[in-house]
């Protein structure tokens, strides 16, 4: 993504108009490969206003396919978003004439209300407007870290939602804190945050199935998508489809859920040659600019793109470092500094 773009998304944040919510599609891409490891747990999406999240509206939908035991969503009071797919005033026993009093919706069963033969959206609408228990007030405004979401995150066992980029470290710590489960959005330059590369590193937060270069989408608050088209700002950042606003972001998913492609080895072809592979000036590694140009002989330390956790295999690659060398600055070739580079070693390699 163009810096511009970074910046656009980056001042939403600050401005708390960071709810730029998930697309269906993009949620079924990618939680279709993990519907073994959700059998018999209670998913919890702890940044969602469930009357509005895809995330809710997915495992709600998908309750009895995922074999679920419970499903809890809560929302957040200072939410830019008003009800849409489910409107808070059908709820029975919830008094909302503000329209964005936090919520707490808890299911642990969805059943064929309107017996049309199948278990979708329109059964949980029905279950949420007759079950005056499964939709509760929050009374310390649905912040995931007040101490009524702590008490919901300790019930868990996975964790799945699109937090607020701006507090993505806090979140991340929130969960491992808590020994959670997750699979989460994040932007990909959290990739560069010492917290989350740590993570990485020692195996316990990884990328999800989705590729890294996949161009996500994400619905943004109508009143500011209007206000962006009125002020003609609709441009790289942005992609309108059939009159809707959709703000671009360079996310990616983040799990530590089991995925298929963390036990794929990458097939290497080229052969070590020093002249095709400078080595850095300030730590005895050598420069690889393409993943798929690592070379397959080579038994020391290489740095390779970020994009390198695409296909890393941590039984046949070792990640050593990030970024910096001996002098604690960036790395450089021939005094000219190099963009973000993992450190890696091939383990299948013998010295």
């Amino acid at each position: 993504m163009a810096k511009s773009s970074n910046t656009t998304l980056h001042k939403a944040n600050k401005a708390k108009k960071d709810e730029f919510y998930t697309r269906l599609v993009d949620i079924e891409k990618e939680l279709k490969h993990y519907k073994d490891q959700f059998r018999g747990k209670v998913v919890y999406c702890n940044c969602d206003d469930p009357f509005e999240s895809n995330f809710f509206k997915y495992f709600a939908a998908n309750f009895k396919e995922f074999g679920l035991k419970k499903l809890i969503a809560t929302s957040y009071s200072g939410s830019p978003i008003t009800g849409k797919q489910l409107s808070l005033l059908e709820m029975e026993g919830v008094k909302n004439e503000k329209k964005k009093e936090p919520l707490k919706i808890e299911i642990t069963e969805v059943l064929d209300s309107d017996q049309d033969g199948a278990i979708d959206i329109n059964d949980v609408k029905q279950l949420l407007k007759c079950d005056k228990n499964t939709v509760t007030p929050l009374k310390d405004g649905g912040d995931f870290r007040s101490d009524e979401c702590i008490e919901l995150l300790k019930q868990a066992d996975i964790v799945v939602t699109n937090p607020p980029f701006s507090l993505f470290r806090e979140y991340v710590a929130q969960l491992v804190e808590y020994n959670k489960k997750f699979l989460i959005l994040g932007n990909k330059n959290a990739i560069t945050y010492k917290e989350i590369f740590k993570l990485i590193k020692e195996n316990k937060l990884w990328a999800g199935m989705m590729p890294m270069g996949y161009d996500m989408l994400f619905i943004v608050p109508d009143e500011y998508a209007k206000r962006m088209v009125e002020n003609g700002k609709v441009g790289s950042q942005y992609k309108v489809i059939n009159g809707v606003v959709y703000g671009r972001s360079p996310s990616i998913w983040f799990t530590n859920l089991d995925t298929a492609k963390r036990h794929q080895k990458l097939d290497l072809y080229k052969k070590y040659t020093p002249k095709e592979y400078p080595k850095y000036d300030n730590y005895d590694a050598i420069e690889v600019s393409k993943v798929t140009e690592i070379p397959v002989d080579y038994d020391g330390a290489m740095g390779v793109p970020i994009t390198f956790l695409d296909k890393y295999n941590p039984e046949q690659f070792e990640i050593i470092k990030f970024r910096k060398g001996d002098d604690d600055k960036d790395l450089a070739i021939n005094g000219k500094y190099t963009y973000f580079r993992i450190l890696i070693r091939n383990k299948k390699v013998k010295k």
